[in-house]
């Protein structure tokens, strides 16, 4: 079991470096009053080097797998009057704050997708590579699992998240195939589903795609942790938790969260005013600012360092005023 080895050595953080970077002038912005939430805490890698850089900086750490929040409050512990580690989904900003009594943050994290603990741990099922229960949640103590929905959804239903969550061409043949083996023997297995996937995809399309289920697997673990729909909430709440000066930073692997994530930092970066409109009002102004040349990818030495990095997407902004209760209610 991965678990053995020290949490250092079984999570290398993603773009590190880039991430402290971006994050920099608004926690020396703030002096002694630097919070920074790391919305994915995960393992806690880019937690440990931004506490370690700034001896200043108060760290909220948010994590929905209980796992990751132990092993995370073990590799964190010389820094423990300086973090704050709470249970809670990503699009819970506002109300883990609330209930720290923090009002405003100098920056918030986002590593998203699926964790290196999550896929190194046989057992949860989020790998296509090797035989495990259907699970993928990512919090254990609750939800379905992709054993539920692969179950028990309808054949349409199916055929939509594949296609739509996964980006998936075939899906439409893999969600036949799966109706039509769980008629047989409910699916238990990655495995079990893996060789489903197997006999309708053609063998030139893995040649040239991949693995052939990994699409659906995405699909499946997108449906099952909701993760588009609270990525949704995630952003624009982080924006708000934020100061003037403050940031928010965002690793995606994906299209579908980098579009969410695009819309949302647009949103901000623009005016809304109306076309023609003699001035700008107050509250039309931009209220971001952004830090990165659209999509910033991975260099070569950071893929080498970390090839998990190789489809990260980072984007990142700045506060530079304030929202006003009519931009909130846009």
């Amino acid at each position: 079991m991965g678990e053995e080895r020290p949490t250092e050595e079984r999570h290398i953080p993603v773009l590190l470096n880039r991430c402290i970077n971006l994050l920099a002038p608004a926690i020396e912005a703030a002096g002694d009053d630097a919070v920074v939430v790391d919305a994915t805490l995960g393992m806690g890698g880019h937690s440990e080097a931004l506490l370690k850089r700034f001896s200043n900086l108060h760290l909220v750490g948010i994590d929905r797998d209980q796992q990751a929040l132990r092993l995370a409050g073990e590799r964190l512990s010389p820094f423990q009057n300086r973090i704050d580690l709470v249970h809670a989904v990503y699009d819970e900003i506002s109300s883990v704050l609330e209930d720290l009594g923090i009002s405003r943050v100098s920056g918030v994290l986002f590593d998203l997708g699926v964790s290196s603990l999550q896929l190194d741990e046989r057992e949860r099922g989020f790998a296509y590579s090797y035989d495990a229960p259907l699970d993928m949640r990512m919090d254990t103590s609750r939800g379905q699992t992709a054993a539920d929905v692969v179950n028990t959804y309808a054949e349409d239903e199916l055929l939509r998240i594949i296609r739509m969550w996964g980006e998936e061409k075939f899906a439409g043949r893999i969600a036949s195939a799966i109706a039509a083996a769980r008629r047989s023997k409910p699916f238990t297995t990655t495995g079990e589903l893996v060789d489903v996937i197997r006999s309708v995809v053609p063998a030139g399309a893995a040649r040239s795609g991949g693995h052939p289920a990994k699409r659906t697997f995405q699909a499946l673990r997108i449906e099952v942790n909701e993760e588009l729909s609270v990525l949704t909430r995630a952003i624009p709440a982080a924006i708000d938790a934020i100061a003037v000066q403050g940031r928010v930073v965002v690793m995606s692997y994906h299209s579908l969260e980098d579009k969410i994530v695009k819309a949302a930092f647009t949103a901000g970066t623009k005016s809304s005013a109306p076309v023609g409109f003699p001035v700008e009002l107050e509250e039309h102004r931009p209220y971001l600012r952004t830090l990165t040349r659209g999509t910033e990818a991975p260099t070569d030495e950071e893929i080498a360092e970390n090839p998990r990095a190789a489809s990260a997407k980072l984007r990142a902004v700045e506060r530079t005023g304030t929202r006003t209760t009519d931009r909130k209610a846009r």
